[in-house]
């Protein structure tokens, strides 16, 4: 009996020792930066991204030839933080655009500007922490940079003025980011947000990648994870949730969701929009995959900005 309760605590011994550096690796690879690669998150994106590369590379190419410089802030932790700014027609009217996860502000709005630039914004591209140009070893996930963006608000305000009609547009994490500030005191400049394929939480969509995409369980590696990113990043993964925050939004939103998305699961859109407590509206785009929406249905995308704009800024 002696030898099979040592032999059942070395293998159990064996396991916590497994699952731990299971959790490592995975965390390493995913909230550190230079550890999450851009490229794997393409890929597991499950778009063939490919087919929209002459169309992004035309509009980014224009959006490189008007005029923009390099802006700078100082996060509340010490953190240096870039944007890049682009002045437009010098109206009024503003955007600031939060990329995706192990993505840069340039990269993910290139194709979009060619629509805000031409309808009158000025647009503000930010690179959230750990990512681009900005400072950062640990990624936000949405809990920290709502905090910075908070700040970029006040940049932007600063620069056009009190009368600035600002709008939040946030892409998949920075859909997510877009989401959790709703449930911030906004200032009163702040007129919308669009929140594309935003996940729920960082939790919900680690769970979703770890059974989907790795087919493991979520437990115990989530709590262990959690436990070494309170320490290291300074939050919990369930610490901020969109889904949560959006039940204190005052300012509308527009909801926006690929149909297919595998990496973000649009029943995450779902759970959002039901909680939001502001005057909201939604966009589904029937066999889109995570961050395709605007690819897939240029037109019905536009339309949805067009009309929800026009409904929140003079």
């Amino acid at each position: 009996m002696s030898r099979i309760l040592k032999g059942a605590a070395a293998a159990l011994g064996l396991l916590a020792a497994a699952e731990a550096g299971g959790t490592a690796y995975f965390y390493r690879r995913t909230m550190k930066r230079y550890n999450a690669k851009t490229e794997r998150t393409m890929k597991m994106s499950g778009v063939d991204w490919e087919k929209y590369f002459p169309v992004m590379h035309e509009r980014s190419g224009w959006m490189m030839e008007q005029p923009h410089e390099d802006v700078w802030i100082t996060s509340h932790d010490g953190l240096k933080l870039h944007g890049t700014y682009f002045e437009g027609d010098g109206g009024n009217k503003a955007v600031i655009c939060f990329h995706g996860y192990t993505s840069k502000g340039l990269n993910d709005y290139g194709s979009l500007s060619w629509y805000y630039l031409k309808h009158g914004f000025r647009m503000l591209l930010i690179d959230e922490r750990a990512h681009g140009e900005s400072e950062g070893t640990y990624i936000g996930f949405g809990t920290m940079d709502r905090i910075d963006g908070m700040k970029w608000i006040e940049w932007m305000t600063d620069k056009i003025g009190e009368d600035a009609q600002i709008l939040l547009h946030g892409n998949s994490m920075g859909g997510a980011t877009v989401c959790m500030m709703s449930g911030l005191k906004l200032p009163e400049q702040v007129k919308g947000i669009v929140s594309d394929c935003a996940f729920t939480s960082a939790k919900d969509v680690f769970t979703h990648v770890l059974h989907s995409m790795y087919h493991l369980p979520a437990f115990p590696m989530i709590q262990i994870a959690d436990r070494l990113n309170k320490r290291n990043a300074g939050y919990g993964l369930d610490e901020c949730s969109a889904a949560r925050e959006v039940r204190k939004a005052k300012v509308p939103i527009l909801f926006i969701h690929g149909e297919k998305d595998v990496f973000v699961p649009c029943w995450m859109c779902e759970e959002i929009y039901k909680n939001c407590a502001s005057p909201k509206t939604k966009l589904i785009v029937k066999d889109a995959g995570h961050g395709e929406s605007y690819y897939k249905d240029t037109e019905g995308y536009e339309a949805a900005l067009d009309s929800f704009i026009g409904g929140i800024m003079k």
